[in-house]
């Protein structure tokens, strides 16, 4: 009997940020599921996909490393793949121009897309605690992936009451009037230097708040947009004829009566070591 092929999305552009691979927070399994419901033609990796601050070597699970084979495996296939470097994947600044095959390494990209320009970015840049206390930002960040870790424990236990989940960090954001402030701020700046140099979409990442929205100065505009994470929104930008839209994970219907068919594929599991062979098999490393 041959096994029942899924419809993919087509998808002209993805933007995914803030995954955050190898921590706890990180839904690698529900991304996955996404990743294999779509086909893109090309990638924006904005930034902090893999988190090299908070890297342990005794924390990497199977379903974070089929998120990178995928990814590889995308770019095997001849889909252009841009990595755009964020705060926590700063160490790969240093490989800025690095290309191969469809893969390349940025900080920043300009893209045209229907006869308007696209400036991507990571956004830290425009983060004043990253700027002047980058050590203040990493102790906010283990605390952070510590909030996270409790809200899991938390969520498992009201979900067996029958209860819905809850985010502590959202909550934490949406009422602390620091947070609020900054959010504004870091729109406020991001979209008034975009319309300076008269790009017409600035696409960012870092804040980990999801959102498309119109900011006007003067006679003219842009659109700023933001791909949000995959620890707490589960969020992406895709971008199909002319139009940006903002794709929610756990409000995709179908793609969660899809989830038993799609986790058949991962039912097989893999050791480290096939996982590595098949990523050399996919570049052509290892010889017959």
């Amino acid at each position: 009997m041959s096994e029942k092929k899924i419809a993919k999305r087509s998808v002209e552009v993805l933007v995914l940020s803030d995954i955050h691979l190898g921590t706890a927070g990180c839904h690698a399994k529900e991304l996955l599921r996404y990743l294999k419901s779509i086909e893109p033609q090309k990638v924006v990796l904005n930034g902090d996909i893999i988190d090299i601050w908070q890297f342990k070597k005794k924390y990497w699970p199977k379903a974070h490393m089929k998120v990178i084979k995928h990814l590889i495996g995308w770019v095997s296939k001849g889909v252009e793949v841009i990595y755009i470097t964020g705060n926590h994947d700063e160490m790969l600044r240093k490989f800025e121009g690095f290309q191969m095959g469809t893969l390349s390494i940025k900080n920043k990209v300009i893209l045209e897309l229907d006869g308007k320009k696209a400036w991507f970015f990571h956004g830290d840049v425009f983060d004043v605690t990253m700027q002047h206390s980058k050590w203040l930002a990493k102790l906010g960040a283990v605390g952070y992936d510590f909030l996270i870790s409790l809200n899991g424990t938390v969520n498992s236990l009201r979900n067996s009451l029958g209860y819905e989940k809850v985010s502590f960090s959202k909550k934490i954001k949406n009422k602390v009037k620091g947070a609020v402030k900054f959010i504004n701020n870091f729109e406020f700046l991001v979209t008034d230097l975009a319309i300076d140099n008269h790009y017409d979409y600035v696409v960012c990442g870092h804040i980990h708040q999801p959102e498309i929205k119109q900011f006007t100065k003067g006679t003219e505009s842009t659109l700023y947009l933001n791909s949000g994470d995959w620890i707490e929104n589960l969020t992406s930008l895709e971008y199909n004829q002319k139009k940006w839209t903002l794709y929610q994970y756990d409000e995709d219907l179908l793609m969660r009566k899809k989830e038993n068919e799609l986790e058949a594929e991962d039912s097989i599991d893999q050791s480290s070591k096939e996982v590595f062979e098949n990523l050399l098999n996919d570049f052509n490393l290892l010889r017959k």
